[in-house]
């Protein structure tokens, strides 16, 4: 008889700051995001810590008297990792560290642990470790600085190589192997892109958990790994993807994140190469997600870093299913309207009215208003492969339902 897993969750502390550029309200939300990391990264978060602080601190970047809460509730508590929502300093990390005696991570720290546990290729496996690697060097500390390897010889006398000049050289060299094998890898992938022909590319992009991997599977009637986690997806996946008698490719790519540590932005790049050589992007957005505006904002922002933002690009808003708005009672004359409180019509008269045709609402997951959503893409990809061969244009009828 096989016995029932349990799964133990590591007990975990959030902490974030209020300033300038954070109010309460986008520190919940920040909050909110990095718990489901935490989540998704095996850790269960037990309490919320949070200060108004204009100037982080240099030495333990929250100040004197929270650092002192934080350490009585995770000494009383018995609390397994406090996560930081921004980047410390290898400082500031190690002088928590030394206050709290627990593991204490931030929120790079914590998407480069969720990114080697989904990876499963050699490829993303090289990637991840690349980044963990440049993330690591700045953070080595002298634990075994007792340790010296002596030179013999004239003018060879003295205290030698420390331990910690012997791991950051260790270290650096790792990350020499690695860039080494990734260019010979990306060679590699450059080749099977161009052994692909002539077919029109399309990429799905968007915000982590939005359910572009959902659509793939709805689209291209395959079985790429889906699950209502963040960073389901780290492998590429490319299909060739038939509508009417029209083949085009349709890949599947690394979800976007508020905050996308830049070690990872620069590790990713070849990833992105996918994206970057895509003649058409379908950019997929969570309408059900509270602030999907700002989700799409963050996408285009590194779209814009990677040179992808002038392709041509569909609006695809998914999970309508999930969106419930806001409602406000009959009686209530004091709660303004604003837009969480937007109806779906309501949302798809705005957007329709920016994007014209390049708006579709849909639910992937339950196949709403998939068959307009492969008409629209049928057309746009139609567009571009006339485009590029005119002496096809009789074999593709204008519309995907003539054929």
């Amino acid at each position: 008889m096989l016995e029932k897993k349990s799964i133990e969750y590591e007990k975990a502390v959030l902490i974030g700051v209020m300033n300038q550029h954070q109010n309460e309200e986008k520190v919940k939300e920040y909050l909110d995001e990095l718990e489901f990391l935490t989540y998704t990264a095996g850790g269960e978060v037990e309490k919320r810590f949070v200060q108004r602080v204009d100037v982080p601190n240099p030495k333990t970047y929250i100040g004197s008297g929270k650092m002192e809460e934080v350490r009585k509730y995770v000494k009383e508590n018995d609390i397994g990792s406090v996560i930081f929502d921004d980047e410390l300093s290898p400082a500031q990390q190690n002088n928590i560290e030394k206050l709290l005696r627990c593991k204490v991570l931030d929120r790079t720290s914590l998407i480069l642990d969720i990114f080697a546990q989904r990876a499963k290729t050699s490829y993303a496996r090289t990637q991840v470790e690349l980044a963990q690697y440049e993330y690591l060097l700045p953070r080595l500390t002298g634990l075994w600085t007792h340790l010296e390897r002596q030179r013999g010889g004239i003018g060879m006398r003295g205290p030698g190589e420390t331990e910690i000049e012997t791991d950051r050289r260790i270290v650096r060299d790792r990350i020499a192997l690695l860039k080494k094998k990734l260019a010979k890898i990306d060679r590699q992938m450059e080749t099977q892109r161009g052994n692909r022909g002539s077919l029109v590319r399309v990429a799905l992009v968007g915000y982590t958990n939005v359910g572009k991997s959902t659509l793939m599977n709805v689209i291209s009637k395959s079985e790429v790994f889906a699950e209502n986690k963040l960073f389901a997806t780290l492998d590429t996946t490319v299909r060739k993807v038939v509508l009417g008698n029209l083949p085009f490719l349709l890949s599947d790519t690394v979800g976007f994140i508020r905050k996308l540590p830049t070690q990872l932005v620069e590790s990713f790049k070849s990833t992105l190469d996918e994206v970057r050589e895509a003649d058409l992007l379908l950019h997929v957005v969570d309408i059900s997600h509270p602030n999907f505006e700002e989700h799409i904002d963050s996408v285009n922002q590194i779209l814009d870093e990677i040179d992808s933002s002038d392709k041509p690009c569909i609006m695809v808003f998914n999970k309508i299913d999930q969106y419930t708005p806001e409602t406000i009672d009959e009686d209530d004359l004091v709660t303004e309207r604003t837009k969480a409180h937007f109806t779906l019509e309501e949302w798809k008269k705005t957007y329709f009215n920016k994007l014209g045709d390049k708006a579709l609402f849909i639910s992937a997951l339950n196949k709403e208003n998939i068959d307009e959503f492969r008409k629209r893409v049928y057309d746009a990809v139609r567009d571009i492969h006339v485009t590029r061969f005119p002496y096809n244009n009789f074999l593709y009828p204008e519309h995907l339902d003539e054929y």
